[in-house]
């Protein structure tokens, strides 16, 4: 008899009914297999892993709840009726009636994802929540090449620039209320970390480079999701600007368009809107009559879009405040946190201008998330650099045509480590042609990895004295003022660093103890102790420490002994993983000790 022999008449119970394989799933829906994983990814539907596989670990396999919900989505019915629409203007165009397909083509049924978006995140802190991967995909797709080769693997022109529209949006209105926490420049990009509305979130966008399209990648299954991120980031834009009493989707100045300045145009529609909002609260003060003339104007739709446009077009191109508006409109808010405060006056009262050889979009957008006013080399910016009120110059050439010696060339990765720190670094270590200091990431804990690199050290110190705090004295660690016996329990430390740091702070109590008993024995103006006594001294704190080792280890093997099996394994991986994070800590400081003694030599 088989394994999972079943009699007939009689149901499937257990994993056989609970699961079910792709290909049985597929046969269930009666659809292509694109069209299931299409419909997986718009509803969220996953693949599951259960305990027991009952036709074998070879297979993929499917919820038959999930399934169930897919047979009674109306997008299903709908991506048939597309599916059968499409072969009504295949057939057409075979028997080569033109006129029959042009009119079928111009009739296509279509589908929205808007009912899919409030069924799978029915409020807007767990669409923000979700908010990484939709941003690091969009990003992705609006670096891409916007000509008409990138056609051939099914991806539309307009689709990229509806993606640059929706990132260059989210940016300007991070920029704009200074969200922005954490930036980081890595190989594969640039890191964001933004807190809004209390949700941390963090997206990857590419290096300005060429980019070029692999062949070991399936580019439906990413347009599907992108379809999806498309329209959730939609959504997310609209609601934040309408927050901040913006109206949504903004109306841009088509010449800065045209000269790729998207995030300049979205800053001079925030204060145009502001504007506008300021006409509208003079306007109250008319009379009753005057006032409902005015609400039945103001509900014309293209009466208010042409005075938004007029209002944005009578702002001068060469307006610094029109750039960055973005600050000085949020200072009557109250209701900003510290770091937001914080973070808003970082760059102020600077100017800072950009060479065209730098990153010019990440720096437009970081530089205004933080105070400060910005421009570039190019037609439209709002002012050129010969303006003697600059403060900053942000280079990455070693060599200049002109310099002028009222502001600092600097290099792009000081604006960063500023941001990351949360102050105005000094800019001795990143002039033009020196070697930066090391980039580092603010990702990263520092204390949890066990190494602190020397440069998050001067760091630490710059920022205590920024904010007038004492921090012990170098080389002094939170190991060093703890308990050695507890940090060695708890695992922060190995046993021979434990004996090491009990050493040294065993020799500071000796000290110290025996300098306050000699004070007052000068007092009392008695004899001081002999130097055997100290010995023996020393000598019980020794053998004290070392019961207490003994003790700390036979309790380590007793608690062992006890455990389950599993359990054990469990301590013992755990017990491997620190061993690893201590050796490559271990390793870490031997490279720094040869890099100091080459320079020394």
């Amino acid at each position: 008899m088989p394994k999972h022999y079943r009699p007939p008449g009689k149901k499937k119970e257990g994993n056989a009914a609970k699961y079910v394989t792709r290909s049985q799933a597929v046969k269930y829906l009666q659809v292509s297999l694109s069209v299931f994983r299409k419909l997986c990814i718009l509803k969220g539907v996953f693949p599951r892993d259960p305990k027991k596989k009952v036709k074998g670990s070879h297979h993929t396999y499917y919820h038959m709840k999930d399934i169930l919900f897919l047979k009674h989505e109306p997008l299903l019915e709908k991506l048939r009726e597309m599916r059968a629409y499409e072969k009504k203007v295949k057939k057409a165009q075979s028997k080569k009636n033109r006129d029959l397909a042009e009119r079928l083509l111009s009739r296509k049924p279509s589908y929205t994802l808007d009912r899919l978006i409030g069924e799978r995140y029915p409020k807007f802190i767990d669409a923000l929540r979700d908010l990484d991967d939709c941003l690091s995909m969009v990003h992705l797709f609006a670096a891409l090449p916007a000509i008409q080769r990138v056609e051939r693997e099914n991806i539309q022109v307009d689709r990229i620039h509806n993606c640059r529209r929706l990132s260059h949006e989210w940016q300007a209105y991070i920029s704009r209320t200074h969200k922005l926490r954490e930036t980081f420049i890595s190989v594969k990009g640039i890191y964001y970390q933004a807190e809004v509305e209390g949700q941390k979130v963090t997206w990857l966008t590419p290096h300005a480079l060429q980019q070029v399209l692999p062949d070991d990648v399936d580019f439906n299954v990413m347009l599907t999701f992108l379809e999806f991120y498309e329209t959730l980031l939609a959504f997310v834009n609209f609601k934040l600007y309408h927050s901040i009493n913006v109206k949504y989707p903004p109306i841009l100045d088509s010449r800065l368009e045209a000269l790729a300045a998207d995030l300049y145009a979205l800053s001079r529609y925030f204060d145009a809107n502001s504007k506008a909002s300021k006409l509208d609260s003079e306007d109250i003060g008319l009379s009753g009559s005057q006032q409902v003339e005015e609400k039945h104007e103001e509900t014309k739709l293209e009466e208010s879009e042409l005075r938004l446009a007029q209002l944005q077009h009578q702002l001068p191109s060469n307006e610094p405040g029109a750039l960055m508006h973005l600050i000085g409109d949020a200072e009557g808010n109250e209701e900003e946190d510290t770091n937001t405060r914080e973070c808003r006056s970082l760059f102020k009262n600077m100017k800072f201008f950009l060479s065209r050889e730098v990153p010019r979009e990440s720096l437009l957008f970081i530089i205004p998330a933080f105070g400060g006013l910005v421009s570039w080399e190019g037609e439209g910016a709002p002012f050129n650099e010969s303006d003697q009120s600059i403060t900053h110059q942000i280079v990455d050439r070693p060599t200049q045509k002109h310099t002028f010696l009222s502001r600092e060339y600097l290099q792009p990765q000081w604006v960063y480590d500023c941001v990351n720190a949360r102050i105005v670094l000094p800019t001795d270590d990143y002039l033009v042609g020196r070697i930066p200091p090391p980039h580092l990431s603010p990702f990263v804990d520092n204390e949890a990895e066990g190494y602190v690199p020397e440069y998050a050290e001067t760091i630490k110190r710059l920022q205590a004295a920024a904010r007038k705090e004492v921090l012990p004295m170098p080389g002094v660690g939170t190991e060093d003022l703890a308990d050695p016996q507890t940090l060695l329990v708890e695992g922060i430390i190995d046993r021979a660093e434990a004996i090491e740091a009990a050493e040294k702070k065993k020799k500071m109590s000796v000290l110290q103890k025996q300098y306050h008993d000699e004070l007052k024995l000068e007092l009392q103006g008695t004899q001081y102790p002999s130097i055997v006594d100290t010995v023996k001294q020393n000598d019980a704190v020794e053998e004290s420490f070392s019961n207490l080792l003994q003790i700390t280890e036979d309790a380590d093997n007793m608690s062992k002994v006890v455990m389950p099996r599993k359990k054990r394994k469990l301590y013992e991986a755990m017990q491997i993983g620190k061993q690893r994070k201590r050796a490559h800590v271990h390793l870490l400081k031997e490279r720094k000790e040869k890099i100091d003694a080459a320079k020394k030599s």
